[in-house]
């Protein structure tokens, strides 16, 4: 677990930044002696004592910002090369322009038929003339356009027909949605529980707090999860641990018992906040006798 220095919470290991604070993590590195993570300018593992100044020079250094961003500087590209391509592809049009040289020789010889056909010029001087003849139906559409407007009185008829059914189409619509809104709402509320692992018993958390004290009774600080009634509550103090709620959000701190309180086998220490999730196993006391999973339903 990594520790946050902020607000000293517990992470898990890989972690970059504080679930908790978002605070940025420092990097970690394994005690060479008893192989707990400690901080990379740690000068003795907090686990054996070991001193870690011995081993720390052998690691490997963390390669700076500079060579990472700066890039490898490209070889440059000799300037014999770009010019070889040049000297062929030069040659090639040289042997083109040959092939082609006579094949326009050759169009020269049919061009002599054509002065045989002078007659077919003037039937394209007469074409011009019926082509000046279509112009004049350009005027005949000016003529109905006058005629569309007797009929616009006629569209205004149907315009007060729809009006009255009109009226059923509005009230069909409101039915369904308002069901559809209902459904809705309801697979978007979520009731958070405790499920007690020994007795299989469920408990629904309190909607209407923002702080749930579990413990037993006492005169300082009623409980709102009484687990008096479940085996093994001998091990639970009075004044336990609070379950805070922070919008959907739900932290567990433990408020100073005598047996602690344990987040999936971790140990929670006192003023500690551990944000739950889906699954979270928690253990009132030691030897894990008062267990409780954290679901949403």
């Amino acid at each position: 677990m990594i520790v946050c220095p902020n607000c000293n919470h517990q992470n898990p290991e890989g972690a970059s930044q504080c679930e908790a604070c978002y605070t940025p993590l420092p990097t970690t590195t394994s005690c060479p002696n008893c192989g707990t993570p400690v901080q990379t300018d740690a000068t003795f593992c907090g686990q054996c004592g070991f001193n870690l100044q011995v081993e720390l020079p052998n690691l490997p250094q963390p390669i700076s910002e500079e060579e990472i961003k700066s890039p490898p500087e490209s070889e440059p590209i000799p300037e014999t090369i770009v010019n070889q391509p040049e000297a062929s592809q030069a040659e090639i049009p040289q042997e083109a322009q040959l092939e082609m040289e006579p094949t326009i020789q050759s169009p020269p010889i049919i061009p002599p038929e054509p002065p045989v056909d002078p007659l077919s010029e003037p039937l394209l001087t007469k074409l011009p003339i019926t082509t000046s003849e279509p112009i004049m139906p350009s005027e005949p559409p000016i003529t109905p356009t006058s005629e569309p407007i007797m009929p616009s009185e006629l569209p205004i008829t149907p315009i007060s027909e729809p009006i009255m059914p009109s009226e059923p189409e509005i009230t069909n619509p409101p039915s369904t949605p308002a069901s559809a809104v209902t459904s809705a709402t309801k697979i978007q509320i979520q009731t958070p529980s405790l499920l007690h692992v020994q007795t299989n018993t469920k408990m629904e958390l309190p909607q209407n707090l923002s702080v749930i004290h579990l413990g037993k009774p006492n005169e300082k600080i009623p409980p709102d999860i009484d687990i008096s009634g479940f085996p093994n509550s001998e091990i639970v103090s009075r004044i336990h641990a609070d379950i805070r709620v922070e919008g959907d959000t739900y932290y567990i701190e433990d408020v100073g018992s005598a047996n602690g309180t344990y987040i999936n086998h971790t140990p929670l220490s006192t003023g500690d906040r551990h944000r739950l999730r889906v699954g979270d196993r928690i253990a009132l006391g030691k030897g894990d006798k008062v267990t409780f999973f954290f679901q949403l339903s």
